[in-house]
């Protein structure tokens, strides 16, 4: 394809966009940051057969790639491949380049450059995949950790959203004031009339399903509340994957049938009024590297404030930076089924207090996790960086620190 416009800024990143994934929702704020600072740019992102691969909206102009390859791996590198086709069409005019994976990042980095580069860090694929893809090869990963490394020692600044992922990216050599945190956000949502199939009672979980999330643990948790018998739990899946089928097998093995409520791929409009009407917002988080260690910045929590719902979470550092325990919820150790049962059957028969909860969630998502927030930082980024960005050159990856495009067989056509 060829492109229309030659940008002056790239925002790239390996998710498909848009769905109800947290990944889409931050793409939706911050490309939008970055267009606004350099009137308007090129968004590249994965597609499907129901979006468009090539599409303008006012001075963005929208690249997807969309051919269908199964192995995550090979359409990666198909993914960046591609990618580095639109930087030859783009050719000299671009002054900043915004990525959120490896697979964008090497094609960006590896040519001379007279732009300057970000690395938004919302997790590192090569400590995610092992859990996506248990069967994935030592010597993949190790590849994979090269390709990391490379972007996180070119790239010229590093975002990442909680302080907990900043920590870790120190602890792996990325100098401390190359790192920015800049938080995830969430929108006040207002009051909304209760969905006509609601329940009169229930907890909601809403997200994605992969294993760290920890619905397994909460699913668990929700059999032993059994003698609530008007209690429901509403299981709001950003979409119907592998995991999300097991999580319903599970259901279904521990007799929970319709005490559970299954619903997919809700639009915010919605979703909100779920969220709005739940009792308590659930998020059990699994105590694993991916979520202890890398950390993460869950938007299922800061949503849930943002709605004035109560949050019963998992006792973990990231978690830790957005909730309080005791004030806009309750944190309990992760894992663990009956503690989790405990606490929410605690607070169910407290209403004065998920009510006083409400009130504290409400004020802090207003006044530390607003997007607006969120978004001036990022552009103080942008704004730092341009004085520096003519100089900005990095060399290609070593034969030390193989390029991931070699990673997993035969090169994958690309149209």
């Amino acid at each position: 394809m060829t492109l229309l416009r030659r940008p002056r800024a790239l925002y790239a990143a390996f998710d498909r966009f848009p769905t109800r994934k947290g990944a889409s929702t931050h793409i939706a704020r911050f490309a939008p940051a970055l267009f606004t600072e350099y009137d308007g740019g090129l968004l590249y992102v994965l597609g499907d057969e129901r979006l468009p691969a090539h599409q303008v909206e006012g001075d963005v102009e929208i690249v997807r790639y969309s051919v269908p390859v199964e192995n995550f791996l090979e359409r990666a590198v198909a993914f960046g491949a591609h990618l580095s086709r639109l930087l030859d069409e783009a050719g000299d005019t671009l002054e900043v380049a915004h990525f959120r994976d490896p697979w964008s990042g090497v094609p960006i980095l590896e040519r001379e450059r007279r732009y300057a580069t970000v690395f938004e860090v919302n997790a590192l694929p090569s400590v995610e995949l092992p859990y996506t893809y248990p069967a994935i090869a030592p010597r993949t990963l190790e590849k994979v950790r090269a390709s990391e490394r490379f972007c996180l020692d070119a790239a010229d600044r590093v975002v990442t959203p909680s302080r907990t992922t900043r920590d870790f990216l120190v602890s792996e050599g990325v100098p401390a004031a190359k790192v920015a945190v800049v938080p995830n956000g969430a929108d006040p949502v207002p009051t909304r009339p209760r969905p006509f199939e609601a329940p009169d009672a229930y907890l909601i979980y809403f997200g994605a399903l992969q294993p760290w999330q920890g619905v397994d643990t909460l699913l668990r948790a929700f059999a032993r509340l059994a003698d609530l018998s008007e209690l429901r739990l509403v299981v709001c899946g950003s979409a119907r994957s592998r995991p999300a089928r097991a999580a319903e097998k599970l259901a279904e093995k521990l007799g929970l049938g319709e005490r559970v409520l299954w619903r997919w791929e809700l639009p915010t409009t919605e979703l909100e009024p779920w969220l709005a009407n739940a009792l308590l917002s659930v998020a059990p988080l699994r105590a694993t590297e991916r979520n202890v260690v890398q950390g993460c910045a869950p938007l299922k929590v800061l949503e849930s404030l943002a709605a004035g719902v109560p949050v019963v979470a998992s006792d973990l550092p990231p978690v830790r930076e957005i909730v309080t325990d005791g004030v806009e919820g309750r944190l309990v150790p992760p894992d663990r089924p009956a503690d989790l049962a405990r606490t929410i059957r605690l607070l169910l028969h407290l209403p004065e207090e998920r009510e006083r909860m409400a009130e504290a969630a409400r004020a802090r998502a207003a006044r530390d996790f607003g997007w607006d927030r969120s978004v001036a930082l990022l552009k103080d980024v942008y704004r730092a960086l341009r004085p520096s960005a003519a100089a900005s050159s990095a060399p290609r990856p070593t034969e030390e620190e193989p390029d991931v495009r070699s990673a997993e067989g035969p090169k994958v056509a690309v149209a």
